[in-house]
C-alpha cells in the first residue's frame, strides 16, 4: 500500500494541494454574491440550489455570469497550477475531485453547496481539453435528441472513464474518473427524476 502513492506521483505536496483545492471549492461564488446583494441564503430561495442558474433567477444575467465564471475559475486554477508544477495526471485528478467535493459540500456552509458541473468541467478542460471536448460533444448530441439537459450531462460524465481509457490513460487514472462521475451525477438525482417524469419536447422542425 505504501508504494501506491509514489507510483501515482502523490505525496505530501499533493496532499496539501488537495486540501487547498477543497478549501477553494468551498468558496461558493453564487452563495456569497446573493448574500452580499440581498442578505439572503441562496439555498432557501428560488430553486434552492447554490449554483449559477439559481443565482440568475435572483440577480439576473450578470449574477448568473459572475457565479458561473467564479465556479469555473476555482476548478481550473488548482489544476492549471498542478500541470505547471509537473504533477502526474492522477494527482491532477485528485485535485479535481477535491475541488468538486468542496463545491458540493462546503464545510463552512453546513456541507450544503452546489452540484459540481461548472467547477469540475472547467477543471477537466484544463486537465485534458480533448477529453472534455468529447464529453461536451456527447452532451450536446444527446441534448439535441432528448431535450433533457441533466440526462445528457449525466451520460457524458458517466462515460468519462471510457473516454479516459480511449484517450490512453492508465487504469489508475481511469479509475479516478468513476468517483468524479458520481460526484456530479448523484447530486442531480432529483433533476433526472423530474426530466424522466416530464413529457419530452419534440425537436424543432
Amino acid at each position: 500500500m505504501n508504494a501506491i502513492g509514489p507510483a501515482l506521483g502523490f505525496g505530501l505536496p499533493q496532499l496539501l494541494g488537495a486540501l487547498g483545492a477543497y478549501a477553494l471549492g468551498c468558496l461558493n461564488t453564487g452563495y456569497y454574491l446573493v448574500r452580499w446583494k440581498t442578505g439572503q441564503d441562496l439555498r432557501t430561495i428560488g430553486s434552492g440550489n447554490a449554483g449559477s442558474k439559481n443565482v440568475g433567477r435572483i440577480l439576473g444575467p450578470w449574477g448568473f455570469g459572475a457565479a458561473l465564471v467564479g465556479d469555473m475559475l476555482k476548478g481550473a486554477l488548482p489544476v492549471a497550477a498542478a500541470r505547471f508544477a509537473g504533477w502526474s495526471p492522477a494527482s491532477c485528478l485528485v485535485l479535481i475531485l477535491a475541488v468538486t467535493v468542496g463545491h458540493n459540500w462546503p464545510a463552512q456552509l453546513g456541507f450544503r453547496g452546489g452540484k459540481g458541473v461548472a467547477t469540475s468541467f472547467a477543471a477537466l478542460v484544463v486537465f485534458d481539453p480533448i477529453l472534455a471536448g468529447l464529453m461536451l460533444a456527447i452532451c450536446a448530441g444527446l441534448l439535441a435528441v432528448t431535450r433533457r439537459f441533466s440526462l445528457s450531462g449525466a451520460v457524458a460524465y458517466a462515460l468519462s472513464p471510457v473516454l479516459a481509457m480511449l484517450c490512453g490513460y492508465p487504469a489508475p487514472v481511469v479509475a479516478l474518473f468513476l468517483p468524479l462521475a458520481c460526484l456530479v451525477v448523484l447530486p442531480h438525482r432529483r433533476n433526472l427524476q423530474e426530466e424522466f417524469n416530464r413529457r419530452p419536447t419534440p425537436p424543432p422542425t
